[in-house]
């Protein structure tokens, strides 16, 4: 006997493709942002030769030119990414599965395959975003899989009853979801995403500096941190966020100094005033400094203070953290410092921008305070300009800026005054960070964004430690006051995100902001320790696994039984004739005839006569309206002849004696 063919199950009805070429669109469509153009053109046709075969009624085409398409597509992939294992690539042949499958869909099983591949893509865009509008549409996308899946083995019924039921079969599993979010133990690192892509697309201040570098990131909306206040928010002009400090240069980039000067000493800060503390969101940015607030006093574990007063990690930021810190704007900091730092701090390179040596060499025999005066003087009196746009500099930067094209960013103020204070014999660096900052007034989080970017200055004068002087503020002190928009002159571009004049459209982006800010603290960054908080307010001081896991048993048994139990009990409304007769039934069965579910009218009204005589005439009356309304062409005047029938059976039976 020949081997038997497998049964390959029952047929796809007709009307049920286009539910499935829906779905696949849905799940793909997303993914077009960050796929090879080729590939979402391929897949748009794909779907829609499938759908044009369809509509015409036309024959599938053969295998063999699937397998073409299936080797050339793979292909294709592995060129594009020059692998076939890993994120992207891993993602792009999933979406080229997804388009190929709907032209060999001729089963309910091809279209369970379909489905499955469905709710496996969407989770894949997590990979990409956690933004708010992909969980939308992501969660739009489950509910029409849902629905697709009720049509597929429902058939035919309208689109409002098989969306609503999808609907609801999501929400029977909300119950579930929110317990497992509360209670599984939650791990450290990204809700979603690989190691070897948890950094990219990130964005922020370098590990370098040079001309340019600052004012190319100023363009940037983004957001860099948030952060929270217990108390009174600093004023503007002390809101100094400390990244990168850079005391290295070659004659035109600044970079972090060598490691062995700085490794000698131990930050020494006294502060006075006042202090605050904050809580700081803040965004992935693949370095190692935290951005706080200018100093310092306490930091969160497993940081520390580095000998330049940066805050730094063991290993690079690479994923949303909430950070404790507790600041002193008003310090004094390593008023003894170690020899190599100075040094370090008064190096400049060779032979470049004798025209800025031969200034500064004229101030040499002046206190360092009157040295940096001197520079900031300059800066003041000359014709110098704060701009985006500065022109391109030199082999000799500093001489061409100072005295030659006068227009330039914060990094180039920043980068000439250091360079006159070496020059000078006065110790000096460059910080890089953030100054200033937004309050939202509706969630109350100081919003600091990329466009808040900024360098200054630091020098070191025996007796007084090291000193922040910020020279774009003698040139642009609105910048420091008020912010990017108002230090540009007038007629200069600004970035997008500060053209927002409007009161309405800045109330618009602060209230999308704050939801947004909410969806980062308790969704996106409900980490271990996070978790450790809600569930310290829940009345578990210390949980352990085993607690942990006891209540999650109990919760999930809970919601199983209500869920259990709303199913059960709920009924669907019928029409009026039904509910009349149901309403006859149950009366009957309290008077100890009760009613089979397979039992048609006509036969239970005779099974009445034979056990209970007595009601056996109102059974038959009751039975042959019932049949009339639901079989025949009954009348109102049968439901109501129906209704009085159940009226007059007694509510309950009473034994005769």
């Amino acid at each position: 006997m020949g081997k038997k063919t497998p049964d390959p199950g029952p047929p796809l009805a007709r009307g049920a493709l286009p539910w499935l070429l829906l779905v696949a669109l849905a799940t793909i469509a997303p993914h077009a942002d960050h796929l090879p153009p080729w590939l979402s053109l391929l897949a748009a046709g794909l779907l829609a030769g499938r759908l044009w075969l369809w509509h015409g009624q036309r024959r599938l085409p053969a295998r063999w030119l699937l397998v073409l398409l299936v080797v050339g597509g793979s292909a294709g992939i592995a060129a594009e990414y020059r692998t076939l294992f890993g994120r992207d690539a891993g993602v792009a042949l999933l979406v080229l599965f997804m388009a190929l499958k709907p032209m060999e869909l001729r089963t309910q099983r091809d279209a369970l395959v379909i489905l499955m591949l469905g709710y496996f893509l969407l989770l894949t865009h997590y990979f990409y975003s956690e933004s708010i509008p992909t969980g939308l549409w992501l969660l739009a996308a489950a509910t029409l899989l849902t629905a697709t899946l009720v049509r597929l083995h429902g058939g035919p019924q309208p689109l409002a009853r098989s969306a609503r039921l999808g609907g609801l079969l999501l929400a029977q599993a909300l119950p579930f979801m929110l317990i497992l979010f509360l209670l599984f133990p939650r791990i450290a690192g990204p809700l979603w995403g690989l190691p070897q892509d948890a950094h990219a697309g990130q964005s922020g201040l370098s590990d370098r500096m040079a001309p340019g570098t600052l004012s190319e990131l100023i363009q940037s909306g983004n957001i860099a941190f948030r952060v929270q206040f217990a108390g009174a928010i600093p004023e503007k002009s002390e809101l100094y966020w400390r990244g990168p400090v850079f005391d290295d240069y070659d004659g035109l980039t600044w970079r972090a100094g060598n490691r062995a000067a700085r490794a000698g000493s131990r930050p020494q800060i006294e502060a006075s005033g006042r202090r605050f503390d904050y809580v700081s969101t803040l965004e992935a940015h693949n370095q190692r400094w935290l951005l706080a607030l200018d100093l310092p006093l306490t930091l969160p574990p497993d940081a520390r203070l580095s000998a330049t007063f940066e805050s730094l990690t063991r290993e690079p930021v690479q994923k949303r953290v909430r950070l404790a810190f507790t600041s002193a704007p008003d310090f004094r900091a390593n008023v003894v410092e170690t020899q190599a730092l100075l040094e370090n701090a008064l190096r400049l390179p060779p032979d470049v921008n004798p025209r800025a040596r031969t200034l500064a060499a004229e101030w040499r025999v002046l206190p360092p305070e009157k040295i940096a005066d001197s520079a900031l003087a300059l800066f003041r009196r000359e014709a110098f300009f704060y701009t985006l746009r500065p022109p391109l500099l030199g082999p000799h930067a500093m001489d061409e800026f100072l005295f030659d094209t006068r227009h330039g960013f914060c990094e180039h103020y920043a980068s000439a005054f250091v360079f006159l204070m070496r020059a000078a014999g006065v110790p000096a660096r460059v910080v890089a960070g953030y100054q200033g900052g937004e309050l939202n007034p509706i969630d109350g989080f100081l919003t600091v964004r990329q466009s808040d970017a900024h360098a200054w200055a630091e020098i070191w004068i025996a007796g007084r430690g090291w000193l922040r002087i910020d020279p774009t503020a003698a040139v642009a002190p609105s910048r420091i006051e008020r912010g990017i928009a108002a230090a540009l002159p007038q007629g200069e571009a600004l970035p997008v995100f500060a053209r927002l004049d409007a009161d309405w459209l800045r109330a618009m982006r602060n209230r999308w902001e704050a939801v947004d800010n909410a969806w980062n603290q308790w969704v996106l960054g409900y980490n271990p320790q996070r978790q450790k908080e809600v569930l310290a307010q829940l009345g578990m001081a210390n949980p352990d696994w085993r607690s942990m896991t006891t209540l999650l048993a109990i919760l999930c048994a809970a919601a199983l039984a209500l869920v259990t139990a709303w199913t059960l009990y709920r009924r669907p409304p019928g029409d009026p004739a039904q509910r009349a007769w149901q309403r006859f039934c149950r009366r009957l069965g309290r008077l100890g005839v009760r009613r089979a579910a397979w039992e048609g009218p006509a036969d239970f009204a005779n099974r009445v006569a034979r056990e209970r005589p007595e009601w056996g005439p109102l059974a038959s009356e009751a039975a042959q309206h019932y049949a009339a309304l639901r079989y025949g062409k009954g009348t109102p005047d049968n439901l109501e002849r129906l209704r009085a029938c159940a009226a007059r059976l007694p509510l309950r039976w009473r034994q005769q004696t």
